[in-house]
């Protein structure tokens, strides 16, 4: 031992500390598992979790920014006293800063072809919709504002309505019965999938004209606004929410202006929120994972007390006896992360894979997920290391 410095040999003994800690484990194989169980469950929890809340926010957030920053929505309520109609909507139209704006009507209607028939959402509006709501058409075209301007009973298909109906074959041209009225299919959209829980494909448009007289009603439900300028839009809103108040007057209760970004950020806050607190809850399994970790190194010193004894009787320091119960509980803790974030990435993509979820994996949450392991095993094992370091050798040697 002379020809090592002092740092050599503190580092053999450490090297030396994690063997025992590996040979103890393998000489109890289950005892082992059963201790990293909790370590596993809570890293590989906090994975798949957070990794599924953040595949949210993307996903929302994404969806959302899909129709641009520069979006404004006026929401008018059902009441007699706030009523939207074409005028003032050209009105709203001639505010500076406003580059398209799409009136909305929307309800329930029945769609029929042949033998299949199907319940779906109907929305009336303009041609400016397509740009503003960033839809896109995958068969045929969108309305065209001749559609608008003389009423033509012609409807674009969602993409799941065009498949209930037509199953397979091509729509465009075809005749389906809305509401036991014929219309005439003019295109097809691009599937825009799952977006706030709901399905946009399940869903017919028709000329806002057309789609008034189906629902029979004249006042317009929504305003889909874009603005000239991203920068701008909470001059606009303002713009907006000035030229609402002077059409009618103190009734701002009964209709909403929203601002797409304010959205956006409220939604991003809301999943942020959610995803802090599932990995929260899964870190408590961690915490759980970390008291079966002290309690196995508990009964470990009990079982090995005569073995510490004899250790000390032959002149290990009792930082040694420290060091080597220590190195164990770690060591455990270590596998039980490496193993939780194995299954944690296998789970995720499970889960995406079978529901259909979104997922994001993060490095940081890997790391910080497997560096909290070893923390807990540090914390846990720290009394029981404790507890054996202090053992008096001749009482250890006398123990049965």
């Amino acid at each position: 031992m002379a020809s090592y410095t002092r740092k050599e040999v503190r580092h053999l003994g450490l090297m030396q500390s994690i063997k025992m800690a590996l040979r103890s484990i393998r000489s109890n194989k289950l005892r082992a598992f059963l201790t990293m169980l909790g370590i596993i469950i809570g890293v590989s929890s906090v994975i798949i979790l957070i990794s599924i809340g953040q595949g949210s926010t993307k996903s929302v957030t994404s969806q959302i920014n899909q129709l641009g920053t520069n979006l404004l929505t006026v929401n008018v309520f059902g009441t007699d006293e706030v009523k939207l109609d074409n005028g003032k909507v050209e009105e709203i139209k001639k505010l500076n800063g406003i580059k398209n704006i799409s009136p909305s009507v929307s309800g329930r209607v029945t769609l029929k072809y042949g033998r299949n028939s199907s319940q779906v959402s109907l929305t009336g509006t303009n041609a400016a919709y397509q740009e503003v709501r960033d839809t896109k058409v995958s068969r045929g075209r969108f309305l065209s504002d001749l559609d608008l301007e003389y009423r033509q009973k012609v409807v674009v298909l969602g993409s799941t309505t065009a498949e209930t109906l037509f199953g397979f074959s091509n729509p465009i041209g075809q005749a389906v019965q809305v509401n036991g009225t014929s219309y005439q299919v003019v295109g097809v959209l691009q599937s825009k999938g799952q977006s706030l829980g709901q399905s946009g494909d399940d869903t017919v448009i028709m000329p806002l004209s057309t789609a008034q007289r189906v629902l029979k009603t004249t006042t317009i439900q929504t305003l889909y606004i874009q603005g000239s300028d991203e920068h701008q839009m909470n001059f606009l809103m303002n713009l907006i929410e000035r030229k609402l108040a002077s059409m009618f007057p103190n009734q701002s209760d009964n209709y909403s202006v929203v601002n797409q970004q304010d959205l956006m950020d409220t939604m991003s806050s809301v999943t942020n929120t959610m995803t802090m607190m599932l990995g929260g809850i899964a870190g408590i399994s961690l915490l759980v994972g970390g008291i079966g970790i002290m309690n196995i190194m508990l009964v470990s010193v009990s079982e090995r007390t005569k073995e510490i004894g004899i250790c000390k009787a032959i002149g290990a320091k009792r930082s040694a006896i420290l060091l080597q119960f220590l190195v164990e509980a770690v060591v455990i803790s270590s596998l039980g992360g490496l193993i939780g974030v194995l299954i944690g990435i296998g789970g995720s993509q499970i889960a995406s894979t079978s529901f259909n979820m979104s997922v994001s994996f993060s490095p940081n949450v890997m790391v910080n997920a497997f560096l909290f392991s070893l923390f807990v095993g540090v914390v846990f094992g720290v009394f029981p290391a404790n507890k054996a370091s202090k053992l008096h050798p001749i009482q250890a040697l006398r123990y049965e």
